[in-house]
């Protein structure tokens, strides 16, 4: 059995009084893909901030690799960071870095390798997201399905143990989304990795997920599989589903 790599405990958090996180409770196993569903403002993108550090809850404990997160001090969260790898919703490339310059950017920031060891990372990625022989070029040179590949390049450059996806497939024509939604599978098999994928896309979830998390007015309020999510018989749930796909 898989053991629980990543655990939301009651987590609250607020912003200039509106409630966004009221009771966030989840668990998700090493080396699955959990999808984090729901609508606009939902808080989803939020708990990946939060799993990261980069916000702290009002309340609630984030326990990751066994440690808590929000305990965490700034160069405990550096070395966290190291085993994470996160594709940002518009890639977030540096416009002013080469396609190679930006992947290799996260290799400096964290490890300590010699400069042919970090071309040979580079290219290894560029070729795992199917970019070869690119990485002379700039981000204004991409189309937004390559910048995205580049900036998932990127998230897993430094081989983490953890893949954060925000919106993958947000902006992109059906082709290309489909092309990301593959790759996340195939990184999930070659890697070993644990996902989680943050996305109002249904095809996407469809596609991708072990299992999905369903956020509501603040709360998880379905956990499971994209069968049991399409024969739930919560209304939020059952709105949702049947609001977002056109048939």
């Amino acid at each position: 059995m898989s053991k629980v790599i990543i655990e939301f405990k009651d987590v609250y958090k607020s912003f200039n009084g509106l409630l966004v996180h009221n009771g966030i409770n989840l668990s998700i196993l090493e080396g699955e893909i959990m999808s984090l569903l729901g609508g606009s403002g939902s808080g989803k993108s939020v708990m990946l901030k939060e799993l990261i550090g980069l916000i702290r809850p009002d309340k609630g404990d984030i326990i990751v690799f066994g440690k808590n997160v929000t305990q965490m001090k700034e160069n405990e969260l550096f070395q966290l960071r190291e085993h994470i790898g996160l594709l940002f919703q518009g890639a977030a490339l540096f416009d002013s870095l080469t396609v190679s310059q930006n992947i290799a950017y996260p290799l400096r920031e964290h490890l300590h390798l010699t400069e042919k060891e970090i071309q040979e990372r580079v290219d290894e990625k560029l070729k795992l997201v199917g970019l070869s022989g690119i990485g002379s070029k700039m981000p204004a040179e991409l189309s937004g399905g390559m910048k995205k590949r580049v900036g998932l390049a990127r998230a897993i450059a430094t081989e983490p143990d953890i893949i954060l996806y925000d919106e993958p497939t947000t902006g992109l024509d059906p082709m290309t989304a489909q092309r990301i939604n593959e790759l996340i599978l195939e990184l999930q098999r070659k890697l070993g990795v644990t996902t989680i994928v943050v996305t109002h896309d249904l095809h996407c979830v469809r596609m991708v997920s072990d299992r999905i998390a369903m956020l509501h007015e603040g709360k998880i309020v379905m956990v499971g599989t994209w069968e049991e999510l399409a024969a739930s018989g919560i209304q939020t749930v059952k709105d949702f589903i049947s609001g977002t796909i056109c048939d």
